[in-house]
């Protein structure tokens, strides 16, 4: 007997993104309220190579795009035409024939392209990041390109100050490292380069002013990961970009590029993207970048969506995984709230950096989120879940931190997802973990009046909760598990009390 068909389904949106690096194409659809990616396919291009010095691109490299986008004509046949957004930024925008390959690629695909100017891929880049990261909300947003870069200051949705800047990651490339020779001299002649072009911004930037700076593109990212694999916590700072510079001079040669963290198809351009960066640093006097979550594609999707700005992104995915996952909402908020009470205790003493208090909140909602599964690996379950669901308003970086948490919540330590985070340092890890497993220890009655008075205090590696002697003979239970806790929090070299008032 055949299977049934449902009669409708959620319909599936498309977004292409024609990169002078990389052409990207990313299908989504609206699943529970939050996004679910479908399909993403990428490949590089590097259509910005192709460009001669009038600015004229060669068929070599309009050939490779043209295959690439014959592979993506055939995955939008079956989406709506008004669910489709096709763009072409810089490299396109400089060609003196673009329109030869734009004509040809619109017949490919069967779909209009639109070529935008800079500005409207700089706003459509910090759309993208407005909808996907969770941060202070004044934001400077960098994104090194193949062939431009774009810099951009904003709040929540609103783009206060950008620019689109012709320098990139695969022209820069072309002009000081073609050769293949990683020196200190081709260095600081892009490095010089790229403050020529950055100079005449810095001073209105700076004016504007930021709150905190993020970053996306494949440069960005590409020193997240080094970072990460050299056992640095993912925050990216000028003297961690020096300090990747010398170790690609050393390295003497692109044939020899080989540092600990660097993937290898981000080897070709890595150079040039790093120069970029580190000139932006210095003219801008940016402290430091944290990766942001999405990037021009998302910021063109999430317009296209239905009512996408009305939601806080990580609120929204947090309601998501709750409905899919049927995680206990009530609860969750129950341990999030005595959680919060406790880093605010502690945030002084400990010098608990904002950016962890959201995390912990996200880490309180999703601890059971194993349960749906089975309770004796729950822990273990959680972990695979948050590992590959789509998690919008997180960075990988927040994401290993966030999985640290939940497959550490209770019982056993997991010293694995503890070591493999990078976003804050291992002894903050520590303390917001000893947070989390008090609050859920707490909580276990799971009623909102069981806990009374509760009080917080702590030393650089101690924490003393303080409870009355009444809520204790009241649950033997809680109270057992808090003695026990003693032993495991030792495990992590941390020192935990139990003071008691009358």
């Amino acid at each position: 007997m055949p299977a049934s068909v449902p009669s409708c389904s959620q319909p599936l949106y498309a977004v292409i993104d024609l990169g002078s690096n990389s052409f990207h194409m990313l299908i989504t659809r609206l699943v529970a309220n939050s996004v679910q990616v479908v399909d993403k396919v990428k490949r590089k291009v590097r259509l910005a190579s192709g460009l001669d010095e009038q600015n004229i691109l060669n068929q070599v490299a309009m050939a490779r795009g043209w295959e690439c986008l014959s592979f993506f004509a055939e995955r939008l046949q079956d989406i709506p035409p008004e669910n489709i957004k096709i763009v072409a930024t810089a490299t396109l925008r400089l060609a003196q024939n673009s329109a030869d390959f734009i004509t040809k690629a619109e017949a490919i695909l069967g779909h209009k392209i639109e070529l935008i100017s800079g500005e409207q891929e700089a706003h459509n880049i910090y759309l993208g990041v407005a909808h996907t990261t969770s941060s202070a909300d004044k934001r400077l947003v960098i994104d090194i390109g193949g062939a431009s870069t774009e810099l951009i200051v904003g709040s929540g949705f609103e783009a206060k100050k950008l620019c689109s800047l012709d320098m990139g990651c695969v022209t820069f490339n072309s002009e000081f490292f073609s050769n293949g020779e990683l020196s200190a001299s081709a260095f600081g002649q892009a490095n010089k380069k790229a403050k020529e072009i950055l100079q005449p911004q810095a001073t209105a930037y700076k004016a504007v002013g930021w709150d905190c700076a993020l970053g996306v593109s494949g440069t960005l990212q590409a020193v997240a990961e080094v970072l990460s694999g050299q056992g640095k916590v993912q925050q990216i700072t000028l003297e961690n970009l020096l300090d990747i510079q010398q170790q690609v001079i050393q390295c003497k040669t692109l044939d020899m590029l080989n540092i600990q963290g660097l993937e290898q198809e981000r080897i070709p351009v890595f150079a040039p993207g790093l120069a970029i960066l580190i000139a932006i640093f210095e003219t801008f006097d940016v402290e430091d970048v944290q990766i942001a979550g999405g990037a021009i594609r998302e910021g063109i999707l999430y317009e296209l969506l239905p009512n996408m700005r009305n939601v806080n992104i990580r609120q929204r995915t947090l309601a998501g995984l709750i409905e899919r996952y049927s995680i206990d909402e009530r609860h969750a908020y129950r341990v999030a709230n005595i959680a919060d009470q406790a880093f605010n205790d502690l945030k002084d003493v400990w010098q608990l950096p904002n950016n962890l208090a959201s995390i912990l909140q996200s880490a309180c909602v999703l601890h059971e989120i194993g349960l749906l599964l089975e309770y004796k690996k729950n822990k273990q379950h959680a972990e695979y879940i948050l590992n590959n669901a789509d998690l919008a308003g997180f960075s990988d970086a927040e994401r290993k931190l966030l999985i640290a948490l939940v497959s550490n919540y209770k019982t056993e330590i997991n010293f694995v997802t503890l070591s493999e985070q990078s976003f804050t340092t291992n002894s903050l890890a520590i303390r917001i973990i000893a947070i989390l497993r008090l609050a859920v220890i707490l909580s276990r009655r799971r009623t909102d009046d069981a806990l009374e008075r509760v009080g917080f205090d702590g030393k650089e590696n101690e924490l003393s909760l303080i409870l009355e002697a009444s809520f204790l003979e009241k649950h033997p239970l809680i109270y057992d598990g808090l003695k026990r806790e003693i032993t495991f929090l030792a495990q992590l070299k941390f020192q935990f009390n139990i003071s008691i008032f009358s």
